[in-house]
């Protein structure tokens, strides 16, 4: 199994598209809740941030292991979402990028049988590390869309 191009390309460039959507927005309405109960632009940010973080952690795993099993991902029991609230803007947007630059790096050279191995989703089932690469890439579009949204009513 080969790599598709849509993948790899979202992988190595679709976060970088967070950069012009908040690039004029100060950091104080980055922070804030325009939506009382839901996240901020920065809450959707640190989340994106720390979820890859988990997507490497799994991806390691589906690699050193047999179909790996994993449970639902919330970020309000993740420990490093709830310590990454606390820091700056540009901390966070810093290991976003930095962590991406290396986790495509990493992953655009797997070998295609790296690529056919599979992880349990608990709501998807079985699926391989393409499709799990889709999955996450799906998922920080949906989050990238949201920001896209907050940003507008911000600007209103």
């Amino acid at each position: 199994m080969q790599m598709p191009s849509s993948v790899s390309t979202r992988l190595q460039y679709q976060h970088k598209s967070l950069l012009d959507i908040i690039d004029d927005l100060s950091d104080e309405q980055i922070r804030m809740h325009i939506h009382p109960g839901k996240w901020s632009i920065f809450e959707n940010i640190v989340h994106l941030q720390t979820y890859q973080h988990t997507m490497i952690k799994r991806i390691r795993q589906i690699l050193d292991e047999e179909s790996p099993a994993f449970g639902v991902y919330t970020a309000e029991a993740d420990p490093l979402f709830l310590d990454n609230c606390s820091k700056s803007s540009r901390e966070i947007m810093q290991d976003l990028l930095t962590t991406r630059k290396e986790m495509s790096a990493g992953i655009l050279s797997f070998k295609e049988t790296d690529l056919e191995k599979t992880g349990l989703h608990p709501k998807y089932g079985k699926m391989n590390i393409v499709q799990w690469l889709n999955f996450f890439l799906l998922h920080e579009a949906h989050h990238l869309f949201t920001i896209f949204k907050l940003t507008a009513e911000l600007k209103k």
